[in-house]
């Protein structure tokens, strides 16, 4: 393959750690996904895109970054960016997209996010929509995601039902979105499960807590068929739930609030 070719994403991973890699044939496919994707769950005419991305900036591989990026540059306001980084918040900016009668959707990785929030004194619109793609590097504690969504909708003064979250890694192409609850639905073509530790070949009951098995059609050259070390568990409404890593000794990945990156 020339290297014009073809997209090579790698998770960050932390010192140590082996990291995840994804080698994408098809960089367009990656693109349609994202999009299509995202318009099962919100209208993209409606929104302006930040992104406040520390400690993956750093990784010129980063699908998180190259994801971010392909929403911001389809946006035609010219007001989608990325955010400079340990800056707060303007008034001015946020008045800006309040006047082009667009929506704010604010992406971050957990603790990035908090550290804005405490950084910035702007009120944003209620209708602003903020959207942890999970943890980074941070001196914080370790918190559930029930309490990073609250306390990010306390200091960013918007409604719980506006902080939404998104589920993705490496090595997929598709992506799980939850919308103010703790329950994430998948595009049409992503397929979760629960499955046995013991036995991967069998799912569990509903409700019942086992590893997240994910089938991503839009993986079409490489592996569309992903058992991941993410504990998850299933409702009624084929809607799935991250409880974390089942080795919380080998974590990885985008939606761990943990002290890794």
């Amino acid at each position: 393959l020339s290297a014009n070719s073809y997209q090579l994403f790698r998770s960050s991973g932390t010192s140590g750690m082996q990291r995840s890699k994804h080698i994408v044939i098809d960089p367009d496919l990656y693109k349609q996904s994202i999009f299509d994707g995202m318009w099962e769950f919100y209208d993209l005419h409606d929104y302006v895109i930040w992104a406040y991305t520390p400690g993956y900036n750093s990784n010129p591989n980063s699908s998180l970054v190259w994801m971010l990026n392909a929403l911001i540059e389809r946006e035609d306001s010219g007001l989608s960016k990325f955010l400079e980084l340990d800056k707060p918040l303007l008034q001015n900016e946020i008045d800006q997209i309040k006047t082009s009668e667009k929506k704010l959707m604010l992406f971050g990785a957990a603790f990035g996010l908090l550290d804005l929030a405490e950084r910035s004194n702007v009120d944003l619109a209620k209708d602003t929509i903020v959207m942890e793609t999970g943890g980074m590097k941070t001196f914080r504690r370790e918190m559930t995601k029930q309490d990073l969504h609250e306390q990010l909708a306390k200091d960013f003064g918007l409604p719980l039902e506006q902080i939404h979250s998104e589920y993705g890694m490496t090595e997929l192409l598709s992506q799980a979105y939850s919308r103010g609850s703790e329950w994430f639905d998948c595009p049409s073509w992503m397929q979760v499960s629960i499955r046995n530790p013991e036995n991967p070949m069998q799912e569990v009951e509903q409700g019942e807590e086992g590893l997240i098995g994910v089938i991503d059609l839009a993986n079409f050259y490489s592996c569309s068929f992903i058992l991941t070390g993410d504990k998850g568990i299933m409702n009624a409404e084929n809607q799935f739930q991250v409880l974390g890593r089942w080795n919380p000794k080998n974590l990885r990945g985008c939606n761990f609030l943990i002290d890794h990156d």
